[in-house]
């Protein structure tokens, strides 16, 4: 693979200039640039399979220069010494990111999941910059991503998430049923300021799409689709408080 580096500290870039030499012997650096303009002279240039990219230029951003190649074939991964909304921006959007400074195992992994990377919709990028352009505003959207495909969903289309091992199944209003390759645990952090609630350690729903709740059986909940959601035992009394609230 080949790869250019894009930052505007020079220290950064041959800090990560080492670390890739180290670690991806056979990742080719074909060149770094430390602005907008020049990275941009630079990738009309170069074709690199990947892009380190800094969100923060001198003369820019990173978002800018995406804008000048729009048709960039690059796998980009973006380089951030953002705080904690960004990092949740780039959740949501599935799109990988550094933080500086750089750990090295956080590089290793983020190298080999480019190499597996399918095309990403310029969706995600477009939820990204939202994000983090507005984090005040909840995102309305998340890039989920399946072995076939890269899947940008309407969060309130979501009526639920349950839990399979490592894995999440998200039921959607569509009736369509997406499988992803992350924990519940990890969508249940991401949903926590949007109207979720983990009900039981494999389910997490959607409150918009809750139907009614039976009391019966020990107490389940319907869901507007009509899936039957068990309540834990131990999260009835807590559920209900947040059942009298909606």
């Amino acid at each position: 693979m080949t790869a250019i580096l894009i930052d505007d500290m020079p220290q950064a870039i041959q800090v990560l200039q080492n670390d890739l030499c180290e670690l991806f012997p056979d990742i080719q650096i074909i060149g770094t640039a430390d602005s907008v303009v020049t990275g941009a002279k630079l990738l009309r240039q170069q074709e690199p399979d990947l892009l380190f990219l800094d969100i923060m230029l001198g003369d820019g951003t990173g978002f800018d220069l995406l804008e000048i190649l729009p048709k960039l074939t690059a796998k980009i991964i973006f380089v951030t010494a953002y705080e904690e909304h960004a990092i949740r921006a780039f959740r949501f959007a599935a799109i990988d990111y550094l933080l500086k400074p750089i750990a090295p195992d956080d590089l290793r992994q983020a190298v080999l999941r480019a190499q597996q990377q399918l095309t990403r919709p310029s969706e995600s990028l477009d939820i990204l910059k939202a994000t983090i352009k507005h984090p005040q505003d909840l995102p309305t959207r998340i890039t989920l991503h399946t072995q076939e495909r890269i899947a940008v969903v309407n969060i309130d289309d979501i009526i639920r998430c349950e839990s399979d091992g490592n894995n999440t199944l998200f039921i959607l209003t569509s009736g369509e049923k997406i499988f992803v390759t992350k924990t519940l645990k990890q969508f249940a952090t991401l949903f926590d300021k949007h109207s979720f609630y983990r009900t039981h350690q494999s389910h997490l729903i959607n409150t918009r799409h809750i139907q009614e709740y039976i009391r019966k059986e020990g107490g389940y909940l319907k869901m507007k689709n009509g899936d039957d959601i068990p309540v834990a035992i131990r999260k009835k009394a807590e559920f209900m408080t947040m059942l009298d609230s909606l």
